[in-house]
């Protein structure tokens, strides 16, 4: 699907409120995407008892089925944005992945349940990289990283969403009306992005013009000479590893540890993921708003320091044994895995030229997600069973594999810090942007 003149606005700048009109529905789709993922955990157990399963059995079904097809669609849709229409692109993902949602609540084995798990993951890899690419040719360079966070505030929306309004509609219909609550309203929204939202011409807020076409080897090969943007790709796949990771395994931590319910473990988590997560996303925000925050450099360096010392709650609320500390160390460290979404968002959007922007980001969450979804719970689980030993995993062992786990917020501190060293002159190489920074 290549772009035509007939495509794209023709003009240079869009209003304000039209721009602004654009962030908050793409921030509306990024709800719905994160919501969807949350939604199987919240459900997790009516499914696996209703399809006969053993734990090993729904985990592949809800969870390694949307991860697996999720990084390998992701590079492909993705560079088919940076060289077609990508609201198109992106409208037709929603609808498809919000009716394969819906068509999971109507599975009635485990086969038709799969298959449509394996259409949701295909979808969602195309809603971030497109969305996030139309929004940086709607904010100029030095607004990028504070619209992007804007867009990232879906994050906890999502999982509260996913937390407590589908566990609540669960609840009270049964898990498959949970399904079709996300469903239909996700289809309904991709209608109205595609009769809405205008495809803006690619680069038309950038300081350089360029070829409106890339291969994906091209688009490789640029970002492994832009050192910034490699190391904001680590740092915010690390971040994915450390936090996330730490996350996935926190319910059966507190399950074990303190003998908590499982209601109880996500009401002591859910509050902080909305209200924390979203205090920190829009704190974010507003501080990317400020006129010295134009300097890139300022950006990871607040990335890197926000970073490194919620690492240090992050540890404390694993090693202590009292239940209200960990507590006040989770309202500290769980905003940390959503402030630094967006303004890593924004930074691959300006290190990257226009026409490969869909590209990077795809790169940068397929790295999140391998450390997200295969390498944090197979690693978190294996030391578990490993320093259990024969008596079986329980809250000690299960304990000292999170302490391991815990340091790596720092690994990604590091990669933050060496970010800053180019990423005014990776920045001007890929969209020609420079200004006036004091250091």
């Amino acid at each position: 699907m290549i772009t035509t003149a007939a495509d794209v606005t023709p003009i240079r700048h869009s209003s304000h409120i039209e721009r602004w009109y654009v962030l908050i529905v793409t921030c509306l789709i990024y709800t719905v995407n994160i919501a969807d993922r949350y939604v199987m955990s919240t459900i997790l157990e009516p499914i696996r008892l209703e399809l006969h399963l053993t734990d090993q059995g729904i985990g592949v079904l809800t969870g390694v089925s949307l991860g697996l097809f999720y990084v390998t669609a992701g590079i492909p849709i993705s560079w088919l944005a940076d060289r077609g229409n990508r609201r198109n692109i992106l409208a037709m993902s929603l609808i498809a992945w919000s009716a394969m949602t819906t068509l999971c609540g109507l599975s009635r084995n485990y086969w038709q349940f799969l298959s449509a798990r394996v259409g949701v993951g295909i979808g969602e890899a195309g809603g971030t990289p497109p969305s996030t690419a139309i929004v940086s040719d709607y904010f100029p360079a030095d607004r990028r990283p504070m619209a992007l966070t804007v867009l990232a505030l879906g994050a906890p929306f999502g999982a509260w969403v996913g937390y407590d309004m589908a566990g609540a509609i669960a609840h009270a219909y049964g898990w498959r009306y949970a399904l079709f609550a996300l469903g239909i309203p996700g289809a309904i929204l991709g209608v109205l992005v595609y009769l809405t939202i205008r495809e803006p011409k690619r680069g038309r807020l950038d300081a350089t013009d360029a070829d409106d076409k890339a291969t994906l080897l091209e688009s490789c090969r640029f970002l492994w000479k832009q050192k910034a943007a490699f190391h904001v790709v680590m740092g915010g796949g690390v971040c994915a590893l450390w936090g996330w990771g730490l996350i996935w395994w926190t319910p059966a931590f507190l399950t074990r540890t303190y003998g908590l319910n499982v209601a109880q473990a996500g009401d002591a988590l859910g509050w902080i993921h909305l209200f924390g997560g979203s205090v920190a996303t829009v704190g974010t925000a507003w501080l990317l708003s400020r006129p010295r925050m134009a300097d890139p450099r300022r950006v990871v360096w607040l990335l890197g320091l926000g970073v490194g010392l919620t690492t240090i709650p992050s540890f404390l609320a694993y090693y202590t044994h009292t239940l209200w500390i960990a507590k006040l160390m989770f309202w500290l460290f769980i905003p940390a895995i959503y402030f630094y979404i967006g303004p890593c968002f924004g930074l691959l959007q300006n290190l990257a030229p226009c026409h490969m922007r869909s590209t990077f980001i795809a790169i940068s969450l397929l790295v999140a997600n391998v450390f997200n979804l295969v390498v944090a719970p197979q690693f978190v689980g294996m030391l578990s069973d490993h320093f259990a030993g024969r008596h079986g995993a329980d809250a000690a062992s299960l304990r000292l594999a999170l302490l391991i786990l815990a340091p790596t917020g720092f690994w990604a501190t590091y990669h933050f810090y060496l970010a800053a060293k180019t990423i005014v002159k990776d920045q001007e190489r890929a969209i020609g942007f420079t200004k006036a920074w004091s250091p």
